[in-house]
């Protein structure tokens, strides 16, 4: 079956680009751009990082304004000054970062904006009650009542589908949606769009990976450095045809990685422990080794402790219980209060962290590229004395790694808040492989990055597997466990389900001990 069977006729464009174009600073985002959208089909829009893709939409979405051009709505001109005018027209979108508040409730996040005029206290018990339908319908359950701060990412990214859900968009605009999701909420996010599409909506998707574009649009229009380089229907082109028009070139199947050679135990983890303040185990008894020369790969379902393990293993958090040692060494954690101050010892002893949310635990957004390429590392000789920052030294550091890690654009003195997603993740990666560390923590390597760069990214970390790096590599990609990983531990609920060799990886036993079902064998 292809991607357009069982959906509504794609035929007359519901949302048409003429001509559009936009510049931050000397940042061309889009030049140029035309392409169309039938009504009624489920259309992707694919391309490197920085290819304009986001910032494209953004101005579909009315958060920016195009420079020159046009968009032409039902066929006729549609000036979008802001989101809420693009509500009105019924346009939602869903952004890679989420535009959550997070100190409110999963119920006033979803009402923001859209409150009315009625009693808020009705308005509110009906909404609830709304929302609470469309959770069950859709299996997008969540707490109504819950803090968005309390939730775990992937959770708020239900907040933001069910938000998009609740107020009847007609043109859904999803950025990255799956970037957050495991691959069971993938598929059930797409039976979601794919229903929507039997209701006559239009869906545009960008995305980065290739296997969402082939199982479920109808049309792709391939963007790169701003611009339309081609257009297609899926049912009638491959993966390797849509990934050379993206980066220019082809994407090799595999990559090349020496034997494995494991050699001293680095990181030596027993019994690790780590409470909540109301007393939930968020870490239950684990227990690991990490070698000099291997990937150690944790797999799990978002919010079963994946994120915690790494935030004690980078000083973030104090464990409640369990030994540490690195390198034969115990962890300086013993006896302190608060992990004030530890990160920066664990740098010290040659740890990097690369964490799952970038931006909100690995980079300043206010900041230039070249300042964020130092983050931590500041007050080492080669780039300050004392107090004082050498800038040359700072931005020559800065065009270095740019150059390494094929960061866009290539002005370090840029905001990094102005990089897209994945441009901003190279940044993070190239500061923490920078520092040489003996033992490499990251968290989501990939997520919502291209598929050049992540072909990239893939051979930086294989590069310093081989060269006797330690790494442990926390990941919701499957796909990407499996091409990294010599050695996978499975986690559900806080405790370590399962492990298993690289050969033995079968998705299936994988995804039942994510499940919580210890050791599990399939026949």
């Amino acid at each position: 079956m292809t991607p357009q069977q069982g959906g509504a006729p794609a035929t007359a464009p519901v949302v048409e680009f003429q001509g559009i174009s936009k510049q931050f600073g000397a940042v061309k985002a889009n030049a140029n751009v035309s392409f169309k959208v039938r009504k009624g089909s489920i259309h992707g829009i694919v391309g490197e990082n920085g290819a304009g893709k986001s910032t494209l939409m953004s101005i579909l979405y009315g958060y920016y304004q195009a420079d020159s051009g046009q968009i032409l709505l039902d066929g006729q001109p549609a000036p979008i000054r802001n989101s809420q005018e693009a509500i009105q027209r019924g346009i939602g979108m869903i952004h890679q970062h989420f535009m959550l508040v997070d100190s409110f409730t999963v119920l006033e996040n979803i009402m923001l904006g859209v409150e009315g005029a009625m009693v808020l206290d009705t308005k509110f018990k009906e909404a609830e009650k709304r929302l609470r339908e469309l959770g069950s319908q859709y299996k997008l359950e969540v707490d109504p009542n819950v803090r968005v701060e309390h939730l775990s990412v992937g959770a708020q990214q239900r907040v933001e589908i069910l938000k998009l859900i609740y107020r009847g968009a007609d043109i859904l605009i999803l950025d990255e949606p799956t970037a957050v999701l495991t691959p069971q909420e993938t598929d059930s996010l797409f039976a979601i769009l794919r229903v929507f599409r039997e209701q006559g909506k239009t869906i545009i998707l960008i995305t980065h990976k290739l296997q969402e574009i082939f199982a479920l649009t109808d049309r792709v229009t391939v963007m790169r450095a701003g611009t339309v380089v081609g257009e297609v229907d899926t049912a009638s082109s491959s993966r390797e045809a849509v990934a050379s028009l993206m980066i220019g070139r082809s994407i090799e199947s595999t990559l090349s990685r020496g034997p494995y050679q494991p050699g001293a135990v680095v990181l030596d983890v027993a019994h690790l422990g780590l409470q909540d303040a109301q007393g939930v185990k968020l870490l239950d008894d684990v227990s690991f080794q990490v070698r000099a020369g291997e990937i150690v790969a944790v797999a799990g379902v978002s919010g079963n402790g994946q994120s915690e393990l790494l935030e004690v293993l980078a000083g973030m958090r104090l464990p409640s219980s369990g030994q540490m040692q690195y390198k034969g060494q115990a962890l300086p954690y013993a006896g302190r209060r608060d992990a004030d101050g530890l990160p920066a010892v664990y740098r010290s002893l040659g740890i990097a962290h690369a964490p799952e949310d970038r931006l909100r635990e690995g980079l300043v957004k206010a900041n230039s590229v070249a300042l964020n390429t130092l983050l931590g590392h500041q007050h080492e000789p080669a780039f300050a004395s004392g107090w004082l920052l050498n800038p040359q030294a700072v931005l020559a550091h800065a065009k270095k790694l740019i150059q390494e890690f094929d960061v866009r654009p290539t002005d370090p003195t840029l905001r990094v808040g102005l990089l897209s997603g994945g441009n901003q993740q190279k940044v993070v990666l190239a500061r923490e492989i920078a520092a040489q560390p003996a033992l490499i923590l990251i968290g989501q390597p990939t997520r919502g990055v291209d598929i050049g760069s992540i072909e990239t990214i893939h051979r930086r970390l294989l590069a310093l597997r081989d060269a006797g790096i330690a790494i442990v590599l926390v990941s919701v990609e499957l796909e990407e466990i499996r091409v990294l990983a010599d050695r996978i531990l499975v986690m559900c609920g806080g405790r370590i389900t399962g492990e298993l060799a690289a050969g033995d990886f079968d998705t299936t036993r994988i995804g039942l001990m994510m499940g919580g079902v210890t050791q599990a064998i399939v026949p």
